[in-house]
């Protein structure tokens, strides 16, 4: 029997909601094996603990979500339900924290473990539906397309992933919360709830977008960019700490 996924919706006022899905503990191998095709050499395989539930948006942050927040709408391709897009990983601290000033929550971006976890979905396959992807699975760069790639609205295509998260490959890349260090990220050892290195000059981004090729859309590959990067294709997922008493 299929387990059942829990959302959380939130009201976030003028009839737009926010829906975040229950993901939860568990381990995984993070890092693709060394016979994925296209793999690359910063995506070494390593065992990953995240050792608490969290909640993961099901959907990348949209433009009318964003506008409720924030004045002035940076997105290359304009529509209410798209994600938005040309954001530096600063500008999605800044929502983040009058989010959580307006709904009293934890919101945040997720961890790269979290990321990958959250898109794996407990799969081992290079895409969580699979070793091969085509065009009805993701929105990304295919040549035998007519027209020209673009950010589609979220949940364009509506199969979920086991976790009940959507666009998790493609569309459009995803910050994350990490620095991003080749040599300290990934060392042969295995991570409890790995929060990534110290500092670093680059952020990670994850998922691929419309722009880009399949390999890219992998769950394992790893993008980054300085915290002040802007793209045309390049948004971000909310995360949630679930709060204690």
């Amino acid at each position: 029997m299929a387990k059942k996924i829990k959302e959380e919706v939130i009201d976030l006022g003028n009839g737009i909601e926010l829906t975040m899905v229950l993901i939860p503990k568990g381990k995984f191998l993070m890092g693709s094996p060394d016979d994925e095709a296209n793999r690359q050499d910063d995506e070494m395989q390593h065992k990953v603990t995240i050792s608490k539930p969290f909640y993961m948006g099901k959907f990348e942050v949209t433009q009318e979500q964003w506008g409720l927040l924030i004045d002035t709408n940076p997105s290359e391709f304009i529509g209410k339900k798209i994600p938005v897009t040309n954001i530096t990983w600063d500008e999605c601290q800044d929502f983040i924290k009058k989010l959580n000033k307006k709904t009293k929550s934890k919101f945040r971006l997720p961890t790269e473990a979290e990321w990958e976890y959250s898109c794996r979905a407990g799969t081992t396959t290079a895409y969580s539906f699979g070793d091969l992807i085509n065009p009805s699975n993701a929105n990304y760069s295919d040549p035998e397309k007519d027209e020209d790639s673009e950010p589609l609205p979220v949940g364009r295509y509506n199969k979920s992933n086991a976790f009940g998260l959507c666009d998790m490959h493609g569309n459009v890349l995803e910050w994350c919360n990490d620095w991003w260090d080749w040599y300290e990220n990934y060392p042969d050892k295995d991570f409890i709830d790995p929060q990534g290195p110290s500092e670093g000059d680059s952020r990670i981004f994850r998922g691929g977008s419309c722009f880009e090729n399949p390999s890219e859309l992998r769950s394992a590959y790893r993008g980054n960019g300085v915290p002040s990067d802007r793209h045309e294709a390049l948004g971000f997922r909310l995360a949630m700490t679930i709060s204690t008493k």
